[in-house]
């Protein structure tokens, strides 16, 4: 009895099994849906999240201005996290709410699946976002912030240099307008719609100017942080020597690390804040421009 019962127990469970197999044959038509757009092949991709509506949650925040230290430090916190999760993210510059970040060519992450990739790191980034923000501030969230996300493919490395120089003067502009503006509403006593119209149509020099006859600010001086933006990249470990009386595994291991050199993908991150436009930042780290493997 009692094996005859255990036969039908083993019977029923396998008919299970079976019933699941028809509806997965069934039903799984569906997937053939699903779309897997993928990263063009040997091409740099950048992942460039922005806040949504950050005009509004700075406010409702009462973010400091023109500048909030502390908003700053946690995206760049965040970001550092997206380097940590994804080793084949090796470069990320950031401004106000938005950040870029450089895939290297070679990357087989997702099998190169664009939504894959794209979903990662704005998930990644929103979540340390979120996660790191009691480090910073000590007010609490108001409401969930959020970020959303593009792809950006680029051939060749003039143009990955071009995008980086574009976000970087963008920094520039950008802050200096904000300085000069927030100068004359917080200093000069203006209201924002006056602050508007005094700055309408002036050039960089006219800004300086203001900044600097009537309220006294240098410009020149005021933290790169604001001025250049964040940059993320990795310190490469130094290259082990091999030794003459170590193992042949060891050896092997070694010869290996010296043969792939140095990717971007390993060693310390470092945060910057310092010139991507001209030549040095590039001339110091050519791996973050190579296309091979």
């Amino acid at each position: 009895m009692i094996v005859l019962l255990s036969s039908l127990t083993i019977s029923s469970h396998l008919l299970h099994i079976h019933h699941e197999d028809m509806a997965n044959s069934r039903f799984g038509y569906v997937r053939d849906f699903e779309e897997y757009e993928k990263l063009v092949p040997y091409s740099f991709t950048v992942v460039r999240i922005d806040g949504q509506s950050f005009h509004r949650f700075s406010d409702i925040h009462q973010f400091e201005k023109p500048n909030d230290k502390r908003a700053l430090e946690c995206m760049n916190s965040a970001a550092r996290f997206v380097l940590e999760e994804i080793q084949d993210v090796i470069l990320a510059f950031g401004e106000s709410d938005e950040f870029s970040f450089l895939l290297r060519p070679q990357t087989t992450l997702y099998d190169r699946r664009k939504a894959k990739i794209l979903t990662k790191v704005v998930s990644a980034f929103t979540s340390a976002f979120v996660y790191n923000w009691g480090r910073y501030f000590s007010t609490p969230l108001a409401y969930p912030p959020g970020f959303d996300g593009r792809t950006v493919t680029y051939p060749h490395p003039k143009h990955v240099r071009d995008y980086f120089a574009w976000r970087q003067v963008d920094t520039h502009i950008n802050n200096l307008y904000n300085t000069t503006f927030w100068a004359i509403v917080q200093q000069g006593g203006k209201t924002e719609r006056e602050a508007h119209k005094i700055l309408q149509g002036t050039v960089s020099a006219e800004k300086h100017d203001i900044l600097f006859k009537e309220y006294g600010i240098n410009y020149n001086t005021l933290d790169d942080l604001y001025k250049k933006g964040s940059i993320l990249v990795r310190i490469p470990p130094p290259m082990p020597e091999i030794p003459a009386d170590g193992s042949y595994k060891d050896k092997k291991k070694i010869e290996k690390i010296r043969k792939d050199g140095i990717d971007g993908t390993r060693g310390p991150i470092e945060i910057l804040h310092l010139d991507i436009i001209k030549d040095t930042f590039w001339n110091d780290r050519p791996w973050l421009l190579s296309q091979l493997d």
